[in-house]
């Protein structure tokens, strides 16, 4: 089911952008298409997040690419904005791909300072075990955690 306008919308009513702060992200592709099932698009994707113009947005703390969504934990950069660091991840992911792919909007948690974020990171490498795709999170190759 595509996100409507209005949902798109509402996702970004009240959205503050703070430097420093820890984002739990959450983008989905288009009708939740697939992309990421085969290894080259899903290889792709995760290798953007090393790109110069996604790192000086922030440091990736966490991501994992799942075959129509990607999760990411992202430390935000000074200056910058959430939405901005989500624009050129997605940017650059599509122009890898040489195609548009994701659906308007995204999901964004700001963690709390007393959140545990290796064990937040954990379940974001952990997403391709609980839906079934591998057994063990290191049989899965599109993710990367700074503390795993």
């Amino acid at each position: 089911m595509a996100l409507t306008q209005a949902h798109a919308e509402n996702l970004r009513q009240g959205r503050f952008s703070q430097s420093g702060q820890v984002y739990l992200l959450t983008l989905v592709t288009s009708g939740r298409a697939r992309v990421f099932e085969q290894f080259v698009p899903a290889h792709q994707a995760a290798r953007c997040f090393a790109e110069r113009s996604v790192r000086r947005y922030g440091s990736t703390l966490a991501f994992v690419v799942m075959p129509d969504h990607v999760h990411w934990l992202l430390e935000l950069a000074s200056e910058v904005s959430v939405s901005d660091a989500v624009r050129i991840y997605r940017a650059k992911v599509s122009l890898a791909l040489r195609r548009r792919i994701w659906q308007k909007g995204f999901h964004d948690r700001a963690l709390r300072r007393d959140e545990d974020l290796v064990a937040v990171a954990r379940y974001v490498v952990s997403n391709p075990v609980r839906a079934g795709l591998v057994e063990r999170s290191g049989d899965y190759p599109h993710w990367d955690a700074v503390w795993i």
